[in-house]
């Protein structure tokens, strides 16, 4: 047989190793594909958030910034653009239909409790929260449950970033499992007066801010939060309207980054 000289036995080698490679690739095509968001629905991420009334300890501690990542920060990350059409928006069938299982427990009941904390009473199920207290943040006002039917009548789960408007800044492009992770993570949820949740309806910070002025900075941290998690912009007046209520805290912190 011909002895093959080495520049020859080296391109059969690598001709030999891409074929092996190319097969490998083709028989596990998921293991190159780009990591997506999955959705973070577990009662241990909601319990780990602070009821979004509390007061922020970190935010008022005077050497925050060393520790923690500031909202402010993360709000000049965020891309400016302009507000995309609201074409083929429709909430259930490209974000989710209905509350997800968290343990057992319905994602709803998982926030009101994690939102009322000591105060709130579980009927005999573990999950359903039938009485309870708490100051609502968007509003500032006590709120008190007696029964159950309180909570479906004065209680509403309000994403912090609206559905609507996620999808026209940003989600419309996003894989469908992306967008069911957005609408139903702990970090976007948050329990909130129907009425106040009615009069917000799908506005962003330049439309909407809480009445309750010693919430804000809060609510939009949370908001450059969620939106930084899932790669969506803000608009030129939202992205000011945001930076004008951060003024008055520098040092509020990036929640979940």
């Amino acid at each position: 047989m011909t002895k093959l000289n080495y520049r020859t036995r080296r391109i059969i080698s690598l001709s030999i190793i891409l074929t092996l490679v190319a097969s490998w690739l083709i028989i596990n095509p998921g293991s190159y594909e780009q990591e997506v968001v999955e959705p973070s629905n577990t009662a241990q991420d909601a319990e780990q958030l602070e009821p979004l009334g509390a007061v922020s300890e970190t935010a008022a501690a005077p050497d925050s910034e060393e520790t923690q990542t500031l909202a402010v920060t993360i709000l000049e990350k965020l891309e400016i653009k302009g507000r995309a059409p609201k074409t083929g928006y429709d909430r259930a069938e490209q974000f989710y239909k209905s509350w997800p299982s968290v343990n057992g427990c319905s994602l709803r009941q998982v926030i009101i409790k994690r939102e009322l904390g000591d105060t709130a009473t579980l009927a005999d199920d573990g999950c359903t929260v039938t009485a309870g207290s708490f100051i609502e943040p968007y509003t500032g006002s006590q709120m008190t449950f007696y029964q159950k039917s309180d909570f479906s009548q004065k209680i509403q789960i309000d994403h912090i970033v609206a559905l609507s408007d996620a999808w026209q800044k940003g989600a419309q492009q996003k894989a469908k499992d992306e967008r069911y992770a957005l609408a139903t993570d702990p970090l976007n949820l948050i329990a909130v007066d129907s009425a106040a949740n009615k009069q917000k309806s799908d506005g962003d910070a330049a439309t909407w801010l809480p009445s309750n002025k010693a919430f804000r900075c809060q609510y939009v941290a949370r908001q450059v939060s969620v939106k930084y998690k899932y790669g969506l912009w803000v608009t030129q007046a939202e992205h000011d309207a945001i930076a004008n209520v951060l003024k008055n805290c520098p040092k509020e912190p990036a929640v979940g980054i």
